[in-house]
Order: structure tokens, then C-alpha cells, then sequence
């Protein structure tokens, strides 16, 4: 089941995207193009295949501009797309329509992309048992809706921040002075709920952690050959994480070594946009 997204998660945002996108002196175009008695009905149309993602928050953008506008939604966070299908409709005064056009069709696009590519890996993975989860490496102000996005698309969540849960990686074993020194000090810290995770590089770094007995294990860049040995070596005593050098052609093999979870830094910072339209009915 899909984790919800509530309103006070991104009206603040959608806020800021519409003043940034106003400036000081409004929509000069549409003010001077189109009267003030104009109306339209306006459809969101999907350009190609793929899933619906962040549709309440992007329709937000014109209940803030005019709260009169009839909006009718068509599809729901997490149906599949076609390419044509009308995923919302807009009616009533023309010109707050015209104005928060850019805003709802920046954020839409971005967060079907997002979660339309999620869908993708996660079929492509299924049955192998393993999870695909997104990374902190989101649009700075955008990271509730992007993770939102990968639920949307069947995926799940790494952490949402640097308090959700201790992640030790090569630079804080530097820094901390070796691997036991950084998860002791991390273990007399951590609260009872918090959860320790430490990255390796190689299987005698693994080999050094399970005699610690943290929670889980990211196992950084190796190849499929060395993932199963390490999850043969972890026998279910941590979760197993996989991480760098995921690409859509190489996921499956990856999941079919058995690790519990594969994250991708790429799903949220890298995706590409999905192609929607905000098209105007004549007639």
C-alpha cells in the first residue's frame, strides 16, 4: 500500500513554485493576451505509456490561483497511463489556468517520470524477492514528493533524512578511526528504535561486520558473483543492501543473488521527465 501524501506536505512548495514563476509583476502574457471574462477547459494529456504520480499536488497549483476553477481528475496516483490518456480536466476562468500551467506540469512530469521508471525496474525484478528503494540524492525541496513517487511506482524508501537512521560509510570509518571504532560509537548513541547500517567495500570488510551485529550491510559496488557470496556469508543475520553500478540492463541479475534491497541514486536525481500535455479544448 501507498503511504499517502497530505496537502500541507507540498502546498508550501507549490506556493514558492508559483511566486518564483510570477516574479513581481504576474503573468504578463496571459493579462495582456487574454481577457479577464475568458474561460477554457483545459486536459492533461500523457504523451506516452507510463504510471500517474504527484496529480493532487500538481492540481493544487490552480485551487491556489483561483478556487473557483473546476478540476475533475480522470486517473489516480499509481494507474498505469497509455499514451493519450486524459489524466485530469481544468475548466473555468481562462487565465489562472494559463498561469499555473507551468508550475502543475513541472512537478507532474517530474514525479510521473520518477515513478513511471520505478514501475519499470520493479517489473523487471519480479519475483526475485528483492526491493528497489530510492536514495537522500532528490531535488533539494523535493524529496516528500519524490519519495512519494518511487512508492507510486511500486518501489520503497531508504532514508528520508540524516535522522531517520545511522548509515556509516567509507568517509565517517575514516574519520571515526576503523569500522569497530565507528560502530561502537554509533551503537552508545542510537537510540533503541534507531537502526545501524554500514557500508563495505570488499568481502573481508563483511566478513570483520557481521561479528558486530549491526542491522544491515550496504554492499557497495560489487559485481553480481561477489553479492552472492556475501549474501551466502550474511545468511539472513542483517539485511543485505546493494548499491552502485545498477543500471536497467543489469537489476535482475543483481536481485537474483538474493540481497533484500537495491538503491538507486539515479531514480530520483537523474530520471527523465514524462512527456504530459496541458491542452486546450476548442469548440
Amino acid at each position: 500500500m501507498t503511504l499517502p501524501l497530505y496537502p500541507i506536505q507540498y502546498e508550501s512548495l507549490i506556493r514558492t513554485a508559483l511566486a518564483e514563476d510570477l516574479g513581481m509583476a504576474g503573468d504578463l502574457t496571459t493579462d495582456a493576451c487574454v481577457p479577464p471574462d475568458a474561460t477554457a477547459t483545459a486536459q492533461f494529456n500523457a504523451r506516452h505509456d507510463g504510471v500517474c504520480a504527484g496529480l493532487d499536488a500538481a492540481l493544487h497549483a490552480f485551487t491556489l490561483l483561483d478556487p473557483s476553477l473546476t478540476i475533475t481528475r480522470h486517473v489516480r496516483d499509481g494507474d498505469r497511463l497509455a499514451k493519450g490518456t486524459t489524466l485530469a480536466t481544468v475548466e473555468g476562468a481562462a487565465r489562472p489556468i494559463l498561469s499555473g500551467e507551468r508550475t502543475a506540469l513541472n512537478l507532474l512530469g517530474r514525479l510521473c517520470g520518477i515513478a513511471s521508471e520505478t514501475r519499470r525496474l520493479v517489473d523487471r525484478i519480479e519475483g526475485t524477492g528483492a526491493q528497489i528503494v530510492c536514495t537522500r540524492k532528490t531535488t533539494p525541496g523535493l524529496r516528500a514528493l519524490e519519495k512519494y513517487a518511487v512508492r507510486v511506482g511500486g518501489g520503497g524508501n531508504h532514508r528520508f533524512a540524516l535522522d531517520d537512521a545511522v548509515l556509516i560509510k567509507d568517509n565517517h570509518l575514516v574519520a571515526a578511526g576503523g569500522l569497530r571504532a565507528a560502530v561502537q560509537r554509533a551503537r552508545s548513541r542510537a537510540g533503541h528504535m534507531v537502526k545501524i547500517e554500514v557500508e563495505v567495500d570488499d568481502l573481508d570488510q563483511l566478513a570483520d561486520l557481521i561479528e558486530l551485529k549491526v542491522d544491515a550491510v550496504l554492499l557497495d559496488n560489487m559485481d553480481p558473483t561477489t553479492l552472492r557470496r556475501a549474501v551466502e556469508m550474511v545468511a539472513g543475520r542483517m539485511v543485505t543492501e546493494a548499491s552502485g553500478g545498477v543500471t536497467p540492463d543489469t537489476i535482475r541479475a543483481i536481485a537474483e543473488t538474493g540481497v533484500t534491497l537495491i538503491s538507486l541514486g539515479w531514480l530520483t536525481h537523474s530520471v527523465k521527465n514524462f512527456d504530459i500535455g496541458l491542452d486546450f479544448v476548442v469548440g
